[in-house]
């Protein structure tokens, strides 16, 4: 495969979320020579690694072959894709194989930078610290969680984008609860360190989490980040940017979330913004097509368009992408906008949740009918845990929600 260079019509990079939704609303368009280059066996659902993280599903409930999902009558590259080369229609796999293409959807995900906060690594992958954001350790949150009796539970938040930027704060409030359940909450530090001055971007939003935060006692540092952690000695370093002073916390229990940003060799692209430090995909935010490569489209969490990088933003995305981009395969200009919609279930306990939705305004945009979306709903985590995901498995990758 080395020296093979294989053609068609639509690449789609990434057979993630995004990528598995569009092409499968392009080949329920009529598209006939749709390809996708992922190279994973297994394809997740990751929203649902908080509720693992809680204790409230099974990591298997999460994961599926990924040959299951991709659309029939697709072209599946497994191979890692690793550099584009735009101005020629092409791009190039890990193998050493160029795929040229007519039309390209960029939708790799996003890349999880451990390193970048000096110990990190180390100290999820030992005794005391874990991270719901990785298929392998979020068990181990859980495992962490459940014989906590005492002593100091760090809770953190990278500054910068994201995926699901609600999920470092639902999965303080899971484990709050279930040591309030167990009588011994009050015996137990919880410190949440969050990057932004407010709870939630959207004020209404942010106002009903610092009720939550204040039932639970949880001491908030906000406008602050964990920049050091030192797994052995079980010391994290907090500044507070307000000030720039430090703290030191020594910490029992840490779920740590890393710094994210795009691939490397997306970053290294021409089809990155060079401006941003994250490498994502230079768009238009609201036609999703590339700025400068006007056959190129991107979504999900690698695009560039300011929306909160969740996967109900993908579900409003991908419509879109998948329309604009055959309006350009017909000569005509995109016309369907995406409005930067954005919903963020947050568990605020093992049985409440509070369905965030909004868009670029950045005020309340619900679309569940007899659904008070401003204030936490009983039984909700029902709809996280068995509904959400049975609209991703069965209409979502399908293209047909």
């Amino acid at each position: 495969m080395a020296s093979e260079t294989l053609h068609h019509k639509i690449v789609v990079v990434g057979g993630g979320t995004a990528g598995i939704s569009v092409a499968a609303r392009l080949r329920r368009a009529g598209e006939t020579d749709v390809a996708v280059v992922e190279p994973s066996d297994t394809h997740y659902y990751q929203p649902l690694w908080t509720l693992v993280g809680g204790g409230r599903a099974p990591i298997r409930a999460s994961a599926r072959p990924e040959a299951s999902v991709m659309p029939k009558g697709v072209a599946w590259i497994k191979a890692h894709a690793e550099g584009f080369d735009p101005e020629n229609n092409s791009l190039t796999l890990a193998t050493g194989a160029a795929v040229e293409y007519d039309y390209l959807v960029v939708c790799p995900g996003i890349q999880l930078d451990w390193n970048k906060i000096p110990g990190a690594n180390e100290a999820v992958n030992g005794p005391f610290a874990s991270s719901n954001y990785s298929y392998d350790l979020a068990p181990k949150t859980w495992r962490l969680i459940r014989p906590l009796r005492r002593g100091t539970a760090v809770f953190t938040m990278p500054a910068g984008p994201i995926k699901c930027a609600g999920a470092p704060q639902k999965i303080a409030y899971l484990a709050c609860d279930y040591w309030r359940q167990q009588g011994v909450l009050g015996d137990l530090r919880v410190v949440l360190v969050l990057p932004t001055p407010g709870m939630f971007g959207v004020k209404v939003f942010s106002d009903v989490l610092e009720t939550v935060a204040a039932r639970y006692g949880i001491e908030v540092h906000k406008s602050s980040e964990v920049v050091e952690v030192d797994g052995e000695s079980r010391r994290a370093v907090i500044v507070n940017h307000a000030d720039e002073s430090r703290e030191e916390v020594t910490y029992d229990l840490m779920h740590f979330v890393p710094p994210q940003s795009a691939p490397d060799w997306v970053k290294a692209s021409p089809l990155a913004d060079k401006a941003s430090p994250f490498g994502y995909v230079e768009i238009d935010k609201n036609t999703m097509r590339h700025v400068r490569y006007p056959n190129v489209f991107s979504l999900g969490d690698c695009g560039s368009s300011p929306n909160s990088k969740t996967g109900a933003a993908v579900r409003k995305q991908a419509p879109v992408v998948a329309s604009n981009l055959r309006a350009v395969m017909r000569g005509e200009q995109p016309a369907p906008k995406y409005d930067g919609y954005a919903s963020c279930p947050l568990t605020t306990s093992r049985h409440h949740l509070l369905l965030a939705e909004f868009d670029y305004s950045m005020e309340p945009r619900p679309t569940i009918p007899l659904i008070n979306t401003k204030k936490e709903v009983y039984d909700r985590n029902m709809f996280k845990r068995y509904a959400l995901p049975a609209m991703y498995w069965n209409m979502m990758l399908k293209g047909t929600a």
